[in-house]
């Protein structure tokens, strides 16, 4: 079966997902992308995930260093995200930026960052899955995130910041694993 890759973008853009710069610093010089595809894996150990492109260069330079962070975006840095999903060849001109404690840039403003060095790496056809170990974390908390959905960008709604009461059952849901667990 053909997968029309226009039909393709469309239905998986019915998933809304939030927005992250993931980070390093190469001999000194700064270096990062604008990532969706961002993801929690393991809370034992601490593990996240995301998914450059394999001919990304920030990518390249990542798998130089083996250190990134993942900074979490807030609504308001719609630009700095078009920034680092372009082809710019200063993406850091004119952002204010920080070290992590592993090196790697942590942009102000990010509502989140996580501080990682690279554990594995598998292929993932025209991607990379890249498996990071948590070494550090930071928020910021009273922000609403910016988040991405059917092509643009979009928000929370503005008197939906409170978690939703049902929160404590999800919470308990995703955290908890029996033998019966379907995740």
């Amino acid at each position: 079966m053909t997968i029309d890759p226009r039909v393709f973008r469309t239905v998986l853009g019915q998933f809304c997902t939030g927005i992250t710069i993931v980070t390093t610093t190469v001999d000194d010089t700064p270096a990062g992308f604008a990532c969706q595809s961002f993801a929690a894996l393991s809370l034992d150990p601490p593990l996240v995930l995301f998914c450059p492109a394999k001919g990304s260069r920030s990518w390249a330079a990542i798998e130089r260093t083996g250190t990134f962070a993942v900074n979490v975006l807030g609504e308001e840095q719609q630009k700095t995200c078009a920034r680092f999903g372009s082809r710019e060849a200063d993406k850091f001109a004119g952002i204010d930026w920080r070290r992590s404690e592993l090196g790697s840039p942590i942009l102000a403003g990010s509502l989140a960052h996580i501080d990682c060095t690279v554990d594995t790496v598998h292929d993932g056809g025209d991607h990379v899955i890249v498996v990071g170990r948590v070494h550090s974390l930071g928020e910021i908390t009273g922000e609403r995130p910016l988040l991405f959905y059917r092509g643009q960008y979009t928000g929370i709604e503005p008197d939906k910041t409170v978690p939703a009461p049902w929160r404590d059952d999800l919470e308990a849901f995703l955290t908890s694993t029996s033998a019966d667990t379907w995740l």
